[in-house]
């Protein structure tokens, strides 16, 4: 053992890993450290096998001492940035993966991690260079494609993502989410791939649970050539058969929205001791249940030349949840909100402001749009009194439908649960135009795209910021967008959306029923 060589144990400990024996490994790295403590390797290794033995502290630790043996260990660094991701760490994690940058030229295998850890950090350009140059270092790499084709999504290049969505295909066939990325890039205009997708699902044979990715895109398709009750079904299917894997409730988020209306009211509003943090810009939060036109408004104020956007982050959930002693982000329940409101309002506001700080430039303003902080509109007016706040509104079964089609989320699978959410958010909206006043910027999603003009310099008049022509143009704006309509807000404004849900009114009856039995009003009011 004493005359083995750092060579000899970096192939051997490398060798017993692709073995996936990492204890083994974990136990022969520190006897080697005792004979050559100052290598980098023997620590990069370690690092490795603690990492798939999920001991992501240990392993944290080992690329760390790595890289301080030794700068020019990329991967050290990379895999390092990759954990800071995980914890979510993401100011420290850009600072490794931009410092490293010039090092990854010629590791296709540590550009496309870095590139997935720009993307998860809401770094989109710097996630595309970092594809592009895996995929030019090590071409038609299966990984590397199927990235790159996610990213230019992102950005924008529906045309680049197509032809390498389509490559795929042709060497994968049975590859579901590919098929299911592919749907969403173009409105179908014929049936081919529908009959393509059907026949997968046919000769296949697999069971349900495993055919969700086509069922939505099925959904999708059928709806591009109008074929209304056949695409409600598989929508319908792909949410049914979720649900029958997962153990969900509605409750749960109901009840954390019950718990926001009985904390976060006036009094504990007003009641604020702390100073504000000083701030040598303004946030502008836009909110709204998803779907409701939050990323077309985001578009429109980022392309104002004192504007820029942070994109969407979790980064007033993990504010709140680093004052609770948590990393990351987690579910907004009722003992988050009972312990958030307890939690001292200027630590929450700073840690906000550290986290995002990496995203944003010189710029007076940034946009946060992540629609969700509807939840948490009272942190966010009690921790920046000057933030402006827009929330989005759409009609009630335009956007419930839209939710209902979309594979993210939990409480739009069944029609049940999307109206009994959609009525505790509905609650939620009172309490907070109750609470807030006037700080709170209403918009209608359908008054702006039949009045695009009017409605946005009446926007920048509400937000106390010189309205710019440039916004009008909104869809000229390059920069990536991580959203489910990254390609629609790409056009100019249109109303195609409006009343879209009166083509499955049949089949959302039930939906419609609930929601009027709560006194929300469903009738359509703007004709197309």
């Amino acid at each position: 053992m004493n005359n083995i060589s750092i060579g000899e144990f970096s192939q051997t400990a490398r060798a017993m890993i692709q073995q996936q024996r990492y204890a083994e490994v974990i136990v022969f790295s520190k006897q080697i450290q005792v004979i050559h403590p100052n290598a980098a390797e023997v620590h990069f290794v370690l690092g490795l096998a603690e990492k798939r033995s999920r001991n992501l502290q240990g392993a944290k630790q080992s690329f760390e001492k790595a890289i301080n043996l030794d700068t020019q260990r990329y991967d050290a660094a990379i895999e390092l940035a990759e954990l800071l991701v995980v914890e979510g760490d993401f100011k420290h994690a850009f600072f490794i993966l931009t410092h490293n940058e010039p090092k990854l030229v010629k590791s296709s295998y540590y550009l496309n991690i870095a590139g997935t850890c720009y993307t998860k950090i809401g770094m989109h350009e710097k996630a595309w260079e970092s594809f592009k140059l895996a995929d030019k270092v090590q071409p038609n790499t299966d990984s590397i494609l199927a990235n790159l084709a996610d990213c230019a999504v992102l950005m924008g290049k529906a045309v680049v993502a197509m032809k390498i969505y389509q490559k795929i295909i042709e060497k994968y066939p049975s590859h579901q989410k590919t098929h299911y990325e592919f749907s969403k890039i173009k409105k179908a205009d014929n049936a081919s791939h529908i009959n393509e997708m059907k026949a997968l699902l046919h000769n296949s044979n697999l069971p349900p649970h495993q055919n969700i990715y086509l069922y939505y895109a099925l959904g999708k398709e059928l709806e591009d050539l109008e074929q209304w009750e056949e695409s409600f079904s598989f929508y319908e299917k792909a949410g049914k058969t979720i649900l029958s894997k997962a153990n969900y409730s509605v409750k749960p988020e109901v009840d954390a929205i019950n718990s926001i209306i009985n904390l976060c009211d006036k009094s504990w509003l007003t009641d604020n001791t702390s100073t504000p943090p000083k701030m040598d810009k303004t946030p502008i939060f836009i909110v709204g249940l998803p779907r409701t036109g939050t990323t077309l408004i985001e578009r429109v104020l980022a392309s104002h030349s004192k504007i820029e956007s942070a994109d969407e982050t979790f980064f007033m959930t993990m504010a709140i949840n680093k004052e609770r002693n948590i990393k990351g982000v987690t579910e907004i329940d009722s003992q988050f909100i009972k312990q958030g409101v307890n939690a001292n309002i200027h630590n929450i506001a700073e840690n906000y402001l550290s986290m995002i700080d990496y995203k944003l430039s010189d710029k007076p303003y940034f946009v946060e749009k992540y629609p969700f902080n509807f939840l948490l509109l009272g942190f966010i007016a009690k921790a920046f009194p000057t933030a402006k706040i827009i929330y989005l509104n759409r009609h009630p079964m335009d956007a419930c439908f839209a939710m209902f089609k979309q594979s993210y989320f939990k409480f739009a699978y069944a029609l049940a649960d999307l109206a009994e959410y959609y009525v505790a958010q509905h609650k939620l909206h009172k309490h907070w135009k109750r609470v807030l006043g006037n700080r709170l910027i209403e918009l209608s999603y359908e008054d702006f795209v039949t009045s695009q003009e009017t409605s946005t310099t009446l926007l920048f008049n509400q937000l106390d910021i010189e309205f710019e022509q440039a916004c009008l143009e909104f869809y000229k704006n390059t920069s990536a967008s991580a959203t489910a309509s990254t390609l629609q807000v790409r056009e100019k404004v249109h109303n195609r959306s409006i009343n879209k849900w009166t083509h499955y009114k049949p089949y959302l009856a039930p939906l419609e029923e609930m929601l009027n039995k709560y006194g929300i009003d469903t009738k359509v009011t703007i004709k197309t």
